[in-house]
């Protein structure tokens, strides 16, 4: 059997599941090639709307708000959506090929051939949020580094690489990598998806045998990501057996964020100014007021250097420095929302930025040119630098108490 077409008949209906590498070109032509030959009765593709209208028509930032995105807390999904996607252009550039190509061609032929389709897939930032929400803290911070590693790797694949990436002996390895590495996010990018896949294109072609010979088998062929093929067919097979529904509406639903979480904004700053009270009452006022000097200071300056290093506005990086303490004794406030901000306000973003974005993003040099990704770099690195800094002051308050 080839790896990457399973042919599943279930209930009277043939399920024809294509696994693709979305930036391979051979992929490109075994898409269309297998629909212009079996003619199926209907074509699902793992793709949402809004993700098919972004490569079927030039990629619209035009309506983008930044401040509106700091505004409503989505600095990091924003953040983590251009950087998979400059990830996904850069790979594509190299090989030749435009990122999700194999799906808008999948349409194409289906609308060429007058065959009914289906877009199958989540909306991306439902998943980003559930992704996200269902993240701790730690695992978080090694999804970023994780994309931003990747983001800015020289390590180039080649065609052959890439193909590779579609055999299951290959995926299981990486799948097993995922899922020890960031076992919520393998959970909810590829588990999550495999079941919600699997139900819409269960019910996308659930009428395509209406009207035919009885005994006649409606065909369906469905382009999902190589990757999600064996879990597709499982779960395929269960609706099949009656032993799941096809309602995934709980899957569109963002997770409540757990108590810890919500506490866990609050610890911090609960530490910090208890060693400033304890220090007043056990060595006086004078260890008190230095111990708020050193927290501020280094929590303002690192807030501040990440602020520098994202070349923002010397405005920003003021405001990255006063805002920083404020920020952790108000968890509801974040550094980041107010350096971001100024930035944004003080370096509104042009035209030409959300017109280049798509290509500035895959370059460290780009992303310092476009005013919106350097807003976005400035609400990071001044993120990351408040959290260190207020790490690094709580053993550094701690040491002036037992002087």
């Amino acid at each position: 059997m080839n790896d990457t077409r399973i042919p599943v008949t279930l209930q009277n209906r043939e399920f024809i599941l294509i696994g693709t590498a979305h930036v391979s070109r051979e992929s490109i032509e075994e898409v269309s090639r297998i629909i212009r030959e079996d003619r199926p009765d209907m074509v699902c593709v793992e793709l949402d709307p809004g993700r098919y209208k972004s490569i079927s028509e030039k990629e619209n930032w035009e309506k983008l708000d930044v401040a509106k995105v700091f505004k409503e807390g989505k600095g990091f999904l924003l953040i983590a959506n251009l950087v998979l996607s400059g990830f996904q252009r850069r790979l594509g550039t190299e090989l030749g090929v435009k990122p999700g190509e194999e799906m808008k061609i999948a349409v194409e032929t289906a609308q060429e051939l007058g065959i009914p389709y289906a877009l199958c897939d989540r909306e991306i930032q439902i998943t980003l949020r559930r992704a996200w929400a269902r993240c701790s803290l730690w695992s978080k911070c090694k999804l970023l580094a994780s994309l931003l590693s990747g983001a800015f790797s020289s390590e180039k694949l080649s065609a052959a690489e890439i193909e590779n990436l579609k055999k299951r002996n290959e995926l299981e390895g990486m799948m097993s990598e995922l899922a020890g590495y960031l076992p919520e996010v393998k959970e909810t990018l590829i588990d999550e998806r495999d079941r919600y896949l699997a139900a819409k294109i269960w019910a996308g072609g659930a009428g395509i045998t209406s009207g035919r010979e009885p005994g006649a088998t409606g065909k369906q062929v469905a382009v999902v990501g190589a990757g999600h093929l064996l879990g597709i067919k499982a779960h395929l097979e269960k609706i099949a057996a009656g032993e799941t529904g096809e309602d995934v509406s709980d899957l569109d639903v963002i997770p409540a964020p757990k108590v810890f979480s919500k506490a866990a904004g609050w610890i911090i700053p609960v530490l910090i100014l208890t060693l400033i009270v304890l220090g007043f009452f056990r060595a006086g006022p004078g260890v008190s007021l230095e111990m708020l000097l050193r927290w501020v200071i280094l929590n303002g300056s690192l807030a501040a250097l990440g602020t520098f290093i994202a070349l923002g506005h010397p405005l920003s990086i003021l405001v990255s420095f006063f805002g920083a303490p404020i920020a952790t004794i108000n968890p509801f406030i974040a550094v980041g929302f107010l350096s971001g901000l100024t930035e944004v306000t003080l370096r509104k973003p042009r035209v030409s930025d959300t017109e280049t974005i798509s290509e500035d993003i895959i370059s460290l040099k780009g992303i310092y040119r476009n005013r919106i990704t350097r807003a976005l770099l400035v609400f990071f690195l001044s993120s990351l630098g408040g959290a260190i800094g207020n790490f690094i002051s709580i053993p550094s308050l701690a040491s002036l108490l037992v002087k």
